[in-house]
């Protein structure tokens, strides 16, 4: 049966044609003290607290429970159970979803075809683990005798931007590690860019290609070892210089690449979600194999949260059904991930920000902005000050971006936040900063702002 088929998708259809025109946030916040408790949920973590404030949506207490209800018929349990057991959800390839084995931290047996996979996941991770003591020590030695500097990823997709982001996101963590690079796009000016500013021996390369046929990564590879056999004119120097991800060692091994330093992830890695296998090399490399771990930690933390809990304090679960909700009734088939925190976002903080930011590791000068959306539309202004509001918005708040909140962090994901006028957010900001000041309890804005304030006072340093 299609969702669209499913007797409670209809009665959520029905229920959003005759009602849903009437949801309004100030109203429920003023008709309900409590609706930040009722909408809300906080993960004690290994590493700290987690908040989830889910009460700034355009849903009531009969929304969610007939959006989880939903969410039961159309076998979300189930599914979930099939696809930590090893059964093959991934219905057009034929294979299972497993880089929740990637990260499982206890060890369980997770089986595929009758074979339990850990022994093979645990054997690669060893052999990371010794590679990365090596490079970081400086006994791994170029071909001149040269210690490791600097690392350059040749990839695409989610062989790029997965450690990319955990690279950016975590380099307070990475003394004493290798700068790391990045490169694409298969226009030459990428790799040139990023070439000119290295020098070939004391350069690593990391190609990752499942195949090692994908033709950006391999046209950019052969662009690499051009470039340092200009200098190391030798070619089994290329031996010193680059490692592969890859599971085609005839191909790599043709490349000039030792297949004692291939990496092997399997076919049961999506992509996207490889950055917790070899994929995560690089990150490995620049932020310490034991933060590395930690970044697996996390994100095995909340895959236990996400096959324990009951759908009802689900946190992947309840963004999920807020996502069906506002795709398929509210058109919005877009949402903005808006990190307020330079390590995951970018140098320029506010200035470089349109819309609001949502997630902060600490309370600070701009963190206000942050925290009283709901009180965007005061009940007397000047039409040219009111911004309409209403607007949906979760904010996940924690204390520290360490690797394994980060880990935690990307294991939730679907997060919708909203936005807001920069003048009026001042204004907010103005308002809520000097209640950061103190250690009192803070009742003078909406629960949901009351709750955050709070949240954020209790877990500061």
């Amino acid at each position: 049966m299609g969702l669209t088929s499913d007797p409670h998708f209809q009665k959520l259809e029905q229920w959003y044609k005759s009602k849903a025109g009437n949801l309004n946030m100030r109203d429920m916040f003023d008709g309900d003290k409590d609706r930040f408790r009722k909408f809300s949920t906080t993960l004690e973590t290994d590493d700290g607290d987690i908040l989830l404030d889910y009460s700034k949506n355009l849903v009531n207490e009969e929304v969610m429970r007939m959006l989880l209800a939903m969410a039961k018929s159309r076998g979300v349990e189930e599914a979930r159970d099939k696809m930590f057991s090893g059964e093959k959800i991934n219905f057009t390839e034929g294979r299972a979803v497993l880089h929740i084995a990637l990260r499982n931290r206890s060890n369980t047996p997770i089986s595929v075809d009758g074979k339990d996979v850990m022994p093979e996941v645990n054997r690669v991770l060893d052999k990371m683990k010794a590679f990365c003591h090596k490079v970081r020590s400086g006994e791994w030695k170029g071909f001149s005798g040269k210690a490791i500097t600097d690392v350059v990823n040749i990839g695409i997709g989610g062989s790029d931007l997965g450690p990319l982001m955990v690279t950016e996101a975590l380099k307070p963590y990475s003394k004493g590690g290798p700068n790391v690079w990045f490169v694409s796009n298969i226009d030459g000016t990428h790799i040139a860019k990023t070439l000119a500013q290295l020098n070939a021996e004391t350069t690593l390369f990391i190609i990752a290609s499942k195949t090692f046929t994908t033709q950006e990564t391999i046209t950019n590879a052969e662009s690499a070892r051009d470039w340092f056999l200009q200098t190391a004119n030798d070619q089994s120097a290329v031996a010193k210089h680059f490692v592969a991800l890859s599971t085609n060692a005839p191909k790599v091994q043709a490349f000039g690449i030792d297949t004692n330093n291939m990496f092997e992830f399997w076919d049961w890695v999506g992509g996207r979600y490889s950055l917790w296998s070899a994929i995560g090399l690089s990150i490995a490399l620049h932020i310490g194999f034991e933060n590395f771990e930690q970044l697996l930690a996390g994100a095995h933390w909340m895959d236990n949260h996400f096959s324990s809990t009951p759908l009802e304090q689900n946190v992947p679960v309840l963004l999920a059904v807020l996502g069906i909700w506002y795709i398929n009734f509210f058109q919005a088939e877009t949402h903005a991930m808006l990190p307020y925190d330079q390590a995951i976002w970018s140098p320029m903080g506010s200035t470089s920000l349109k819309m609001a930011p949502v997630s902060t590791t600490k309370p600070d000068p701009s963190s206000g902005a942050s925290l009283g959306q709901t009180d965007s539309t005061p009940s007397t202004s000047s039409s040219t000050k009111v911004f309409q509001g209403n607007k949906p918005s979760n904010s996940i708040v924690f204390k520290k971006l360490s690797p394994f909140m980060l880990g935690a962090l990307v294991v939730i994901c679907n997060i919708l936040l909203s936005m807001f006028r920069v003048e009026l957010g001042k204004q907010l900001a103005k308002a809520i900063e000097p209640e950061l000041s103190d250690r009192s309890e803070v009742h003078s804005h909406d629960s949901s702002t009351n709750g955050l304030i709070n949240f954020l006072k209790k877990n500061s340093a």
